[in-house]
């Protein structure tokens, strides 16, 4: 016969084996527009059913008092030992030992060398150097977000795939601040932003060793529970400048040798755009009903654009009201040129390609895609597009009058056709929709008809012609990725693992795959030659590719 005190188990047995049925068929069902949604649902359930359990456990179960109370305690002291530290591009929460040591190696791996000659060095082109790789000064820069070309693809040069025998080497990692940014390569030097306290930071290394060549900084400081803190745009280098813009709005065009300003603006004083504190009040106050297109407000992500050089002018996006949504200023002294448009802003970079025979700048903007006439600012033709989530990914220039574009959050892709309008203006027209192929925020690249990226976490390759997915395959996360000639570059999301494919329309053809990372990393990488620049919120690293034999 059963005691007074004995636990009465079976409402907390009936709530583990309906919470654990639950938790099986949203893994298993194939109903989710996006992973994302899936995991929000694990999540609810989980939760649901650890708050059923703890009432069973604090009211119902019977236990002694001591016992009954020992969960209390054990979630009081979680915060105390644990913090959060953002979520996975899916979603999925990560906690980290509060008291851990937060600065991450410095050292180099596999026996690579921590010291070597700096790329202004005449010595750095000796042999020794040259047999390991491009000889120094002749390797391509890679001076903007996504390439040369900002369109996440190089012709080259030829890898060699067996990194079993000739294994990729590092050259140097070390700390860097936090920021979702990218490198910026250029004459040997290496670009990028970092948050550093209550600074925004614009670092110059060397991409050979590491060595900080210069720092240069503005006050600024951005920072989201869910995405994490700093800046999330990849500087733009043309000449003896860079140009960069911080998560707060500071755009700087700074002396590429001595990283001393040259000019700078405010993007929230240029485009009139509000705090949060201003906006509310001017919700409640009913001055301008527009307030809920979130037109001029602070945007939810800080400021994303990562700059545009074209003809002289430096163009980014500012989300401001009043036809200042894009603006251009002449690059040389930072003197406003033009700004266009009324949409809101969106994480987004805006890309210049040439449709119908015209350039136009072309970007993500909340609930619209939108292009512009490069000259002038002014709007060409808009598209509607998604549903106020955030849309990262570039456009893809298809032919000579076609473009795809490609969101997360269940938006999927979709590949438009521009003709010539009224009143001089341009016209969009939908070829073809597809949920099946979701860029979140990586990046895909076109080669032959065919688009390869991380569609929802997931690589994948995508028919321009009629929208099928020929593959998927091969779970990498939400990871950045680059074209190289008929290899294919992609980073892992946790840990940050470099992956050598060869992507075709028949499978993704994984060669090989080399860890530099121990933790998440959704940055761009970068590619100078054989040198591989990539980072994270914590840690920076230069990694030397082995490159395939020339053909006797």
């Amino acid at each position: 016969m059963a005691g007074k005190n004995s636990i009465r188990r079976w409402p907390g047995v009936a709530i583990a084996i309906l919470g654990s049925i639950a938790f099986a068929v949203i893994r298993l069902l194939d109903i989710w527009p996006y992973e994302q949604a899936r995991t929000l649902a694990l999540l609810a359930t989980a939760a649901s059913t650890g708050v059923l359990l703890l009432l069973w456990w604090l009211f119902f179960s019977r236990a002694r008092l001591v016992a009954r109370i020992a969960p209390l305690i054990v979630c009081a002291l979680f915060p105390v030992f644990f913090r959060h530290r953002g979520m996975t591009g899916d979603f999925i929460p990560i906690f980290e030992f509060r008291f851990a040591k937060n600065a991450p190696r410095a050292t180099a791996m596999n026996g690579a060398e921590t010291t070597v000659a700096s790329a202004d060095d005449p010595k750095s082109s000796n042999p020794q150097n040259a047999a390991d790789g491009i000889a120094a000064g002749s390797r391509a820069d890679f001076p903007q977000a996504f390439g040369p070309n900002r369109d996440s693809r190089l012709d080259g040069p030829a890898l060699d795939p067996d990194w079993k025998n000739h294994p990729p080497r590092v050259l140097w990692r070390q700390p860097v601040g936090a920021a979702w940014s990218g490198f910026a390569v250029a004459g040997g030097r290496a670009i990028t932003l970092e948050q550093q306290g209550e600074e925004e930071h614009v670092t110059c290394r060397d991409i050979l060793t590491g060595k900080l060549l210069w720092s240069t900084a503005n006050a600024g400081h951005y920072s989201t529970p869910i995405a994490g803190e700093g800046p999330r745009t990849t500087p733009t280098i043309q000449g003896d400048r860079a140009f960069t813009l911080g998560a707060t709005g500071v755009l700087r065009c700074l002396d590429l040798k001595t990283g001393s300003p040259v000019w700078t603006r405010d993007l929230t004083k240029d485009a009139d755009i509000k705090n949060s504190s201003a906006a509310s009040k001017e919700k409640s106050d009913g001055a301008d009903p527009a307030w809920a297109e979130a037109r001029g407000i602070f945007p939810m992500w800080g400021f994303t654009s990562s700059p545009l050089l074209h003809e002289g002018k430096v163009i980014v996006s500012a989300g401001g009201r009043d036809g200042k949504s894009l603006l251009a200023y002449d690059a040389a002294t930072g003197e406003p040129v033009w700004h266009g448009g009324n949409r809101p802003i969106n994480y987004s970079s805006p890309f210049l390609l040439k449709l119908t025979g015209r350039e136009q700048i072309v970007m993500f903007n909340t609930e619209a895609i939108t292009a512009h006439d490069p000259a002038t600012g002014a709007v060409l033709w808009e598209h509607p597009w998604g549903k106020g989530t955030p849309h990262v990914a570039r456009p893809i220039a298809v032919g000579a009058n076609r473009v795809l574009f490609s969101s997360g959050y269940g938006v999927g892709s979709a590949l438009l056709e521009i003709a010539p309008g009224t009143d001089g203006k341009l016209a969009a027209t939908e070829v073809w929709k597809t949920i099946r192929f979701q860029a979140k925020f990586s990046n895909p690249a076109e080669r032959g008809g065919f688009v390869y990226g991380v569609s929802d976490g997931i690589f994948a390759c995508l028919d321009l012609k009629d929208g099928r997915v020929c593959w998927k395959d091969g779970r990498y996360g939400h990871g950045q990725g680059l074209l190289v000639g008929e290899h294919y570059l992609q980073m892992t999301e946790t840990p940050g693992a470099i992956v050598l494919l060869r992507p075709t329309p028949d499978g993704a053809n994984e060669l090989a795959r080399f860890r530099v990372f121990d933790e998440k990393t959704w940055n761009p990488i970068a590619l100078s030659g054989d040198l591989l620049v990539v980072r994270n919120d914590r840690e920076a690293a230069c990694i030397r590719l082995p490159l395939a034999k020339p053909a006797p």
